[in-house]
């Protein structure tokens, strides 16, 4: 099984690159944002939790995002292997990730990281919020709370896994074509 980490600013692409690395590489998406939505969504318990959370730019807590992963781990099938989104996002995830494969002898494959300037983070997330109606992307607090938190707590992450020989930047400024055929050029040496 292969394990895929998709990594990068909010606004880099993250979500229209997975599309095709899922289907060329044959993947399970793994994207917690998209797991927290559907319980909002679904009204649940954690949903309100996370809600209220990702409204004022915060991270939701470890345990409730990495039990919703491992389970993911275990009951999909037919699969070549998982990309994870948005997970880890602090150096505490990453070693928990870590310990969650080493149960079954296994390891992170690789690290993808789409890079791009923090001006463009800006442009594409109001772009997107736009597009999308997400409230969470059309607030200019949120928006730099969010490159703030991104900055402090999830770029350690590029040392962790340089550290690894896990880690493998993309310049992630082109269009979505030339972006992808770096991502997959990268992807194919695994």
């Amino acid at each position: 099984m292969k394990y895929f980490i998709l990594f990068g600013p909010p606004g880099a692409g993250k979500g229209t690159q997975a599309t095709s690395m899922v289907e060329k590489y044959n993947l399970r998406h793994i994207s917690t944002g998209e797991l927290l939505r559907k319980e909002i969504a679904a009204g649940s318990e954690l949903g309100l939790k996370a809600k209220s959370l990702i409204d004022s730019g915060a991270l939701v807590p470890d345990e409730i995002v990495e039990g919703m992963i491992e389970s993911e781990f275990r009951t999909v099938k037919d699969v070549n292997g998982f990309l994870l989104d948005g997970f880890p996002r602090t150096t505490a995830q990453a070693e928990a990730l870590d310990k969650m494969l080493a149960k079954t002898s296994e390891e992170v494959t690789a690290v993808v990281s789409i890079m791009i300037p923090d001006e463009m983070i800006k442009e594409r997330i109001k772009h997107r919020a736009s597009i999308e109606g997400r409230a969470d992307d059309a607030n200019d607090d949120t928006i730099n709370n969010r490159i703030k938190t991104y900055h402090e707590k999830t770029e350690p992450l590029v040392e962790y896994y340089k550290g690894k020989g896990k880690y493998n930047e993309i310049d992630g400024t082109g269009t979505i074509e030339e972006v992808r055929t770096k991502i997959f050029g990268m992807m194919d040496k695994f």
